[in-house]
């Protein structure tokens, strides 16, 4: 009995109806970028300094200059080593004292200025520039800083459920409505995160977008690789991945027109609402239909597809079967992740890749909200260099395959932030070089792990593989805000010594993984365990069957 596969040879792999179904779950991709990653400009943190009662009006009548009243009333101004003290402290200082020098106003406190008592920004804080991000609403900034952090991490914590959970959700209820549901929570709960009035409901909010968005955007994923043919399926996967890159680009130049980060994240979210018209526009998957014996349902869509496509559906093709044989299915189990060698070593390298690609990719974007450059163009040129990643990806998986690569490109992200460690500031357009590297590196290896992980398990034990070793990118996503906003208040360049180590022990580790390419994926253990041995012997195999007729011949 034919399966779907089958019928898609005749009625179109990769036709009108695919090309229909990819542009529009490309919406879906593309509005998730600016969610992911969308903390750069949300919580971008500005130059600041402690608020002081009374120095504005001294300043007015002493004439001083901007830089003046910065140079006599906050302290460890333009020393980098006291960046905390000019930022989170102020001088213990009565600034409305009217026996004030204007040349030397603190003269009469002490003879020495760094011996004049500090305390807290018990008055707020001076932000420059003050545009509205949610640091400087809710003064996310010192003692309160890593409450910034936490606003990340709670979106990948809810990543990391979400993702946990959708593939049973997708998998009782249909992809359809699964995607449908997540769509209409992440639209509903953007709104409110625009709405909130305070942190704590933000944080509220933002958890649950996080909780279904990736959903969302993974059920995308799995219906459009449902609906086309096999051989279009690694390279339909690696498209919406760039539509995600689109959605970047598209995101900086948001951004720069809408500096506020309430009207950035209302802008980001009514998408959403608009995708609910996929409700008429997306038929369910015929392949979750018949795993669900709902054959005459799975006809119907097969039958829709083949007139959307304008292609016969022959008589033969008028049945269908699952694509597996589900009473030769093994249940899984957690353990066979690490029961024999092999394919514990391939889980152990798995998760570690998929740790560093959140890691390295997520902390590149956040790090560069640091670098005090034009955050908006810097955005802008770092997402355009995913394009070329993915390329580069389509054309050598296939011809070199998917170890060198994936090795390289981890190594080049690795070596790309240590480079930029050591790079004077006044080359700065060799840093935004070096980082556009990293960058296209680290993107590469992130759509490598993704391509890679199903090809590295057995049939019945693939989907938890996947499942169990891409969690980690979330664990990586909920760590990065404390490694990027932590380390640089010790040392700004310390998250990158940090990312340059991940990194290349990530490239060293892909190393000691087989090659995949042009292997039929593993059926069970077994050919998990002989991967390397598989690979020699049919070289030898091939090499007989070419010497045998000529031997016949003679």
């Amino acid at each position: 009995m034919p399966t779907v596969d089958d019928v898609l040879e005749h009625i179109g792999e990769f036709n009108l109806f695919q090309k229909q179904t990819f542009f529009i779950l490309s919406l879906v991709s593309a509005v998730f970028g600016p969610i992911y990653v969308g903390i750069v400009f949300l919580g971008f943190t500005p130059h600041h300094h402690c608020l002081n009662p009374g120095v504005s009006e001294l300043s007015k009548r002493c004439g001083w200059s901007l830089e003046e009243e910065l140079n006599y009333t906050v302290p460890g101004l333009g020393v980098p080593e006291d960046a905390f003290t000019s930022q989170c402290q102020r001088y213990d200082v009565d600034w409305n004292e009217t026996a004030l020098s204007c040349t030397e106003p603190l003269a009469n406190f002490t003879s020495k200025k760094n011996s004049i008592p500090l305390t807290t920004c018990q008055d707020g804080w001076v932000y420059d520039p003050p545009g509205p991000t949610i640091v400087t609403e809710f003064n996310l900034v010192c003692a309160d800083s890593w409450k910034l952090d936490l606003f990340q991490s709670v979106m990948n914590v809810g990543f990391f459920i979400g993702s946990m959970s959708i593939g049973y959700i997708a998998d009782r209820f249909g992809r359809k409505p699964s995607l449908l549901i997540t769509i209409l929570i992440s639209a509903v709960s953007g709104v409110l995160m625009v709405l909130s009035p305070s942190y704590t409901w933000i944080l509220i909010f933002r958890f649950i977008q996080g909780l279904v968005s990736k959903a969302g955007w993974l059920m995308g994923y799995i219906l459009i690789t449902e609906f086309v043919g096999l051989k279009y399926r690694k390279t339909v996967g690696i498209c919406l991945q760039m539509a995600y890159t689109v959605g970047l680009v598209i995101l900086s130049g948001v951004a720069y027109a809408l500096p506020s980060w309430r009207w950035l994240q209302l802008t980001v979210s009514l998408p959403y609402f608009c995708f609910l018209l996929y409700y008429w526009c997306l038929p369910e998957s015929p392949r979750w239909l018949l795993s669900q014996n709902k054959e005459e349902k799975a006809m119907e869509i097969i039958k829709h597809i083949a007139r959307k496509n304008q292609k016969p559906l022959p008589t033969f093709l008028q049945s269908l079967k699952p694509d597996e044989d589900t009473s030769k299915k093994m249940n899984p189990s957690f353990l066979d992740l690490i029961r024999t060698p092999q394919i514990r070593k391939h889980t152990l390298i798995l998760m570690y890749n998929w740790f560093t690609g959140a890691v390295l990719y997520q902390g590149l974007i956040m790090h560069m909200g640091l670098a005090g450059g034009n955050i908006y163009l810097d955005f802008f040129y770092s997402a355009l260099v995913e394009f070329p990643a993915a390329f580069i990806i389509i054309l050598t998986i296939d011809r070199i395959g998917r170890r060198y690569p994936w090795a390289a490109s981890n190594m080049v992200a690795g070596a790309a932030c240590l480079i930029s460690v050591f790079l004077p500031d006044d080359l700065m357009w060799l840093k935004v070089i070096v980082a556009c590297l990293g960058r296209m590196g680290i993107t590469m290896s992130y759509e490598m792990v993704c391509l890679v992980n199903a090809e590295l398990y057995p049939t019945f034990i693939r989907n938890l593989g996947v499942m169990v070793c891409s969690s980690m990118c979330d664990i990586g996503g909920i760590v990065t805000p404390f490694i990027v906003y932590r380390l640089s208040e010790i040392w700004h360049d310390l998250p990158l010594v940090v990312f340059a180590v991940v990194g290349l022990i990530a490239g060293m580790l892909v190393l000691m993984l087989p090659e995949t390419k042009g292997k039929a994926l593993p059926e069970n253990i077994e050919e998990v365990e002989n991967m390397q041995r598989q690979r020699k012997k049919k070289e030898k195999i091939i090499y007989l069957q070419v010497q045998k007729p000529e031997v016949s011949h003679n």
